[in-house]
């Protein structure tokens, strides 16, 4: 059976057997030396992997931080309130992260919810709302089949889109509804946008969560710090933005807009599509990946946090699930111990763009209306909010990369393709998008190239 995570260990087995020629390619000799682009999780997942066995990258980072996507924000001092303006979750299957949390020393938290609706302008609280039997039957019964498929039939479902395979199976109505609410939230746009067999493939390997489970103590932005300090922090540029790669007789001088020059034996390129194809690469990107570059899309999630004096939600695992322009609510600061606490209003696709553009009067007008069936009026309960739409930054233009249909198979292998001595990694080309888990398990994936080469 084909799943994902089995193209990516055959495609990249095979990528990575295609050794340029031995007399172009400079020696070993005690240790190469490896310059890492970008200081995402991908970037210090690799760096990690390398110090530890003896070789000290150079990092270089475009932003005044760490983490890339992974992005923890204080939004209370006074009560150490921290919240994810970027990466959210760790699934109980991302086994990596998992383990790096571990051998770092890092706590995680549950943070699974429970989810109440808000559909058609009625709230419905958590156990009053669930799926038909109906289909509950199909959808398992679709889970079955999938792992039943051969290799071209799976290649064939990647060529349609979620929706229209849930519709063509029979699911429709509210179910129909609501699933699209669920899965857009996690792919961040659309199912319309959606590859079935991406869906498919992700919703049967998922934890019983659907990989929404735990959070590290302290933030996310834990791990980042917590491998930098692994790596040595002096070896990690921040504001060292990427202009050039330049490879000529085996030797590698990335240039930067600070002026700065970096020479190298090998590179790991860590950095989403967007902001490779803002790079002049010498020798040039070859056609095919310029146009795997252009061709997949990043989804558009507008993260609005609203802080407030008291948590008139009560449940530490408050989540609402909504058809409005708000699209998903969740207690963003569980196992904070405050009387003040936080909500995330989290919107994806068209309603992401849409709300990054509003004033912060407009947004905390319409998180009110929203909550008013449930809560009533909670306006004067707010003391601050922050915004963050990951649309408009101006490294990845979106938060996470999205494969629509007929994508998955012939994208990802030109993607992850090394240029010369160049590597690339990122969660673009894990078989986790929009997670933690998929940066991790690639940047130590070409960590592993380079000790090998």
């Amino acid at each position: 059976m084909l799943t994902r995570r089995d193209f990516i260990q055959s495609a990249g087995a095979a990528l990575f057997s295609i050794t340029p020629n031995v007399s172009q390619m400079p020696s070993r000799g005690a240790n190469p030396k490896v310059v890492i682009l970008g200081a995402g999780l991908a970037g210090l997942a690799a760096g990690y992997c390398l110090t530890q066995q003896g070789i000290h990258p150079t990092i270089l980072e475009a932003r005044f931080r760490l983490g890339g996507r992974v992005f923890s924000h204080r939004i209370d001092a006074d009560n150490d309130l921290t919240v994810e303006l970027g990466a959210e979750w760790i699934g109980a299957s991302h086994e990596r992260v998992l383990r790096l949390c571990e051998e770092l020393g890092l706590t995680l938290r549950d943070n699974q919810f429970k989810p109440r609706l808000m559909y058609q302008g009625q709230y419905f609280k958590q156990g009053e709302w669930d799926f038909s039997n109906q289909y509950k039957e199909t959808f398992q019964r679709l889970l079955n089949r999938y792992s039943q498929l051969s290799e071209p039939e799976k290649v064939k479902l990647d060529q349609i889109d979620w929706w229209r395979y849930l519709v063509n199976n029979g699911i429709q109505g509210r179910d129909l509804d609501i699933r699209e609410l669920l899965d857009s939230t996690d792919f961040g746009e659309s199912i319309r946008f959606v590859s079935s067999f991406n869906a498919l493939d992700e919703y049967a390997a998922s934890s019983p969560a659907n990989e929404m489970d735990f959070k590290i103590r302290g933030g996310n932005g834990e791990l980042a710090q917590a491998l930098a300090a692994k790596i040595g922090v002096s070896q990690i540029l921040l504001n060292h933005a990427v202009v050039s790669v330049h490879q000529q007789a085996g030797k590698i001088e990335v240039v930067c807009a600070n002026g700065n020059r970096v020479r190298a034996d090998r590179v790991i390129c860590t950095l989403p599509t967007f902001a490779i194809g803002q790079i002049n690469w010498q020798p040039a990107l070859p056609q095919d990946k310029i146009a795997a570059i252009n061709a997949l899309q990043y989804s558009r999630i507008d993260k609005n946090v609203f802080l407030y004096k008291r948590r008139f939600w009560r449940d530490e695992s408050f989540e609402l699930i909504t058809d409005g322009p708000i699209h998903y609510l969740y207690h963003a600061t569980k196992h904070q111990q405050a009387q003040a606490g936080a909500l995330t209003s989290y919107s994806v696709g068209d309603k992401a763009d849409v709300l990054s553009k509003q004033s912060d009067e407009w947004r905390s007008t319409l998180i009110d209306t929203t909550l008013k069936p449930a809560f009533g009026t909670t306006r004067q309960y707010l003391l601050k909010q922050v915004n963050c739409y990951w649309g408009d930054d101006p490294y990845t233009q979106g938060a996470y990369a999205l494969y629509g249909k007929d994508q998955w198979f012939k994208l990802r292998p030109i993607l992850q393709r090394p240029l010369g001595q160049v590597y690339f990694a990122g969660e673009h080309l894990g078989d986790w998008q929009g997670f933690m888990e998929g940066a991790v398990e690639t940047g130590e994936q070409a960590a592993s190239v380079v000790l090998e080469t």
